[in-house]
């Protein structure tokens, strides 16, 4: 009986240890899978992990001929889709989550939208529907490529929404990496969304991770392969298109940073305070270039340094007019990484 008592006493005990284990293998998985670009691994391993709430597939397709023009909305489980969604979210009873357009990074020359719906399951839980565009990658998807599929996957992303009762009146955008540069150019220069028929006023903030803001002369062959070729180079840089009439941006960083680093996002950031936009910034001490992402995943959300401060600028940027409040920016923050 003794035995029996003792048994049933180290099973959490050892339960606790293999779940430790796993977790560790997973980890160092996730890192091996960032670092090589295999994304899709990461998703493997987030799918793995039980939720507070589930997400479900509203849409999904192409909006242009190349396989790689395609994209995904995801919206929180349980909704419905018989009536269109009202412009504002204000009708009685309707269900009319806002919207976010994620837009993955491999460098512009890997990543698929379907690698990244942990991303549209952690934004889930907080209420969002999200949408994850993928876009041609190099040599087809060097510049322009990139930022037009971007402007013209936002397009789909607001007419899907329509659909499916989601809000595609005041959007937010968010992006890591090269995806982060992509939606950073959206809200920078007008010029992308225009082409693409989205009316610059249904940006109501972005968020860039780890975004490559201020890099020429490029130093990176993924950098000379997408952007090299443009004259003049400063064209391409995001920094060259600081505004005071940009929307509301966020720049989330890590300074152990060596892939993009830090000094992007605090030159951007500078940049955009001068010109009088709104920014914030957060600066994750200790924190690389794959911890960012990792940090919207389950198994790797570090108690929710990245995500909370995400999802609040999120809210405020996709509120409605009465109670909007994202262009108050707030003041910069730098937030040691628990290990």
């Amino acid at each position: 009986m003794k035995d029996a008592r003792a048994r049933t006493r180290r099973w959490p005990m050892i339960t606790a240890m293999v779940l430790g284990l796993l977790a560790l293998g997973a980890f160092g998985l996730w890192r091996w899978a960032v670092a090589s670009g295999s994304a899709g691994t990461l998703e493997w391993i987030d799918a793995r992990f039980p939720r507070g709430a589930a997400v479900e597939l509203a849409a999904q397709g192409r909006y242009g001929p190349d396989p790689a023009q395609r994209a995904e909305l995801w919206v929180p489980a349980g909704q419905t889709f018989a009536e269109p969604a009202p412009a504002t979210g204000d009708r009685a009873g309707a269900i009319a989550h806002p919207l976010v357009v994620f837009v993955h990074g491999g460098g512009w020359h890997s990543g698929a939208p379907e690698h990244y719906r942990f991303v549209a399951r952690t934004l889930g839980e907080a209420g969002f529907a999200t949408a994850l565009v993928g876009y041609r990658l190099v040599p087809e998807g060097r510049y322009p490529a990139m930022l037009n599929d971007t402007a013209a996957g936002i397009r789909w992303s607001i007419g899907q929404a329509a659909k499916a009762r989601v809000r595609g009146d005041r959007i937010a955008l968010a992006g890591h990496s090269a995806g982060a540069y992509n939606v950073l150019m959206m809200g920078l220069d007008p010029q992308w969304l225009a082409d693409a028929g989205v009316p610059e006023s249904a940006i109501g903030g972005i968020v860039s991770m780890a975004g490559p803001t201020d890099f020429y002369p490029f130093t990176s062959d993924s950098a000379r392969a997408a952007l090299g070729h443009v004259d003049p180079p400063q064209r391409t840089q995001p920094i060259a298109f600081t505004r005071a009439g940009a929307p509301p941006i966020l720049l989330l960083h890590g300074t152990a940073d060596t892939v993009v680093r830090v000094r992007n996002a605090r030159r951007l950031g500078e940049a955009l305070r001068r010109a009088g936009a709104p920014v914030e910034a957060r600066e994750y001490e200790g924190m690389g270039h794959a911890g960012i992402i990792m940090a919207l995943s389950k198994p790797f959300a570090q108690g929710g340094i990245v995500r909370e401060p995400m999802i609040d600028f999120l809210r405020r940027a996709t509120a409605p007019a009465a109670a909007r409040g994202a262009g108050e920016a707030r003041p910069a923050a730098s937030v040691p990484v628990q290990p």
